[in-house]
């Protein structure tokens, strides 16, 4: 496994980030089994959020019992809107949010803290002072946001640099080799992916800033179980996110791609998707979700394979 610092975060983060957006975890269920062998292969990060129903529970009950909260990273997040679409970034519900996650994690005391979505109609200062008055109060360490895009970033941290204030110093976008055409949960997914995201992502080769990318694998596009041989079997084998999100002939052409590239390497599709995503020249964390830790094992193995420029950009469609 590797890892690496990301600032205001107090132990080296793992490259791939545990995702709990799924069972037995969000229904609440015991996922000691999993919890232990992602963590006995390396992985000390953990992705949550609050509004994935039960897998705060699941996670804090864990990590509790094994009595490792001094020795893994927890990123949760705060802020998510309503059913009925109601956004929710201002102080009263952040707060809130954040003493239910505190409270499910067993913990005073959260690692990296992010906003699950934006609202442009609040000033981004406003949120810059909020967090940092968390982060005063010993609440939270690193902070930044999921789903805002770089510009508005720009806006907060150019807020904290006038205000000698502390910068957000992260962001997870949705980031992947599968371009995400469409929105596939509404309410203001941000993703850096695909040729209409360059400028994006060069802002984030420039400032170096960690992006903890989810849906790095297509949120299932690039699991292995589709083949690009039979695109009609993408409504039975992905969610209905997954389709509205990344089903197109782009993508399909990459997967292709993929797949002849995974036979010659004599390694697996989502090896080749993970090893394109840590090719990029970007700061990244993937955060990544598996039921079989055999599969989480074959992801992290990903992170030793180096592929060619020119590789890396046949895979995108770039030659």
């Amino acid at each position: 496994m590797e890892y690496s610092e990301i600032k205001y975060v107090k132990n080296p983060v793992s490259r791939i980030f545990y995702g709990t957006a799924s069972e037995p975890f969000m229904s609440g269920g015991d996922g000691t089994e999993l919890f232990d062998a992602v963590y006995a292969m390396g992985i000390n990060a953990f992705d949550t959020a609050r509004v994935y129903q039960g897998a705060e529970k699941s996670l804090g009950s864990w990590i509790e019992k094994r009595g490792i909260r001094d020795k893994v990273v927890i990123l949760s997040k705060c802020g998510h809107p309503t059913p009925l679409g109601r956004k929710r970034v201002n102080e009263k519900a952040m707060r809130k949010d954040f003493e239910t996650s505190s409270r499910y994690l067993r913990t005073d005391y959260i690692d990296i803290y992010l906003l699950h979505r934006d609202n442009p109609e609040v000033d981004a200062g406003e949120v810059v002072e909020i967090f940092n008055a968390m982060h005063a109060e010993g609440k939270i360490g690193a902070f930044g946001g999921s789903n805002w895009t770089h510009e508005r970033i720009m806006q907060a941290n150019e807020y904290a640099y006038k205000h000698d204030l502390i910068p957000f110093t992260v962001s997870s976008p949705n980031f992947g080799l599968a371009d995400q055409v469409r929105d596939p949960w509404g309410g203001g997914c941000v993703t850096i992916s695909g040729p209409a995201n360059k400028e994006a992502r060069e802002w984030y080769r420039k400032t170096d800033m960690p992006v903890i990318a989810y849906s790095s694998l297509g949120h299932g596009f690039f699991s292995g179980r589709l083949k690009s041989s039979c695109p009609d079997e993408a409504r039975k084998l992905l969610s209905k996110e997954a389709v509205k999100g990344y089903v197109c002939p782009e993508n399909f052409e990459r997967l292709r791609r993929c797949e002849e590239l995974a036979e010659e390497k004599n390694c697996t599709v989502p090896q080749i998707a993970m090893a394109w995503i840590y090719g990029q020249k970007l700061n990244t964390f993937a955060v990544v979700s598996s039921s079989s830790a055999e599969r989480m094992k074959e992801n992290i193995q990903a992170l030793e394979i180096r592929l060619t420029e020119e590789e890396l950009r046949r895979l995108d469609l770039e030659a």
